[in-house]
């Protein structure tokens, strides 16, 4: 089964957060591409879609949102997960976006789960602009992203998608995972 993990990352940290998901998903023998979404031109021939996306002012970034909105139609059908990175802080991270917002572009398609990953801020990362942003905001800095989380998390997608490929498949399969629309809730 081929699947394709499309992430738009700003300074690095989700596309690092993509790359765990990748690494795990390999473990349960899935072929994985990782690939920047604003570099994919077509979805034709994966079997499951993961698009990821980081968070800024409350946003996907212009680029995932690009891509969910070209692909839309293709995603018909497929399995299709969603991650966020972005949040911000240990206790009570922040911000507190709606999940359902951030994937407005993505009308109609059945998604299996968005996830929202706590995030990285590096000031040194950030340009004059995002310092004040940042500032203003008094978003913490430091790693908050959470391994054990991302790891799970793609366990279970690994897990749903290794059930659904008959025994003989040869990775190729055309049986899915029973499309539904799950509630959006961050975890």
């Amino acid at each position: 089964m081929k699947v394709l993990i499309a992430v738009a990352s700003k300074h690095g940290s989700t596309r690092e957060i993509a790359a765990a998901i990748a690494a795990t998903l390999r473990t349960h023998s899935l072929e994985v591409d990782l690939r920047t979404a604003a570099d994919v031109d077509d979805v034709a021939g994966y079997d499951a879609v993961i698009i990821g996306s980081a968070i800024y002012a409350g946003q996907w970034l212009p680029e995932a949102k690009r891509f969910a909105k070209q692909h839309a139609v293709q995603f018909a059908g497929q399995p299709i997960w969603l991650f966020s990175s972005g949040p911000l802080g240990t206790d009570d991270p922040q911000p507190h976006d709606d999940p359902q917002k951030l994937v407005s572009e993505l009308p109609g398609v059945a998604i299996r789960d968005h996830h929202i990953f706590v995030g990285k801020l590096d000031p040194a990362d950030l340009g004059f602009g995002e310092r004040l942003i940042a500032r203003m905001v008094h978003a913490p800095a430091g790693d908050f992203r959470d391994w054990a989380a991302v790891s799970d998390w793609a366990s279970t997608i690994g897990a749903e998608l290794t059930r659904s490929v008959p025994s003989g498949a040869g990775g190729q399969s055309s049986a899915r995972c029973a499309d539904r629309v799950v509630g959006f809730t961050p975890r």
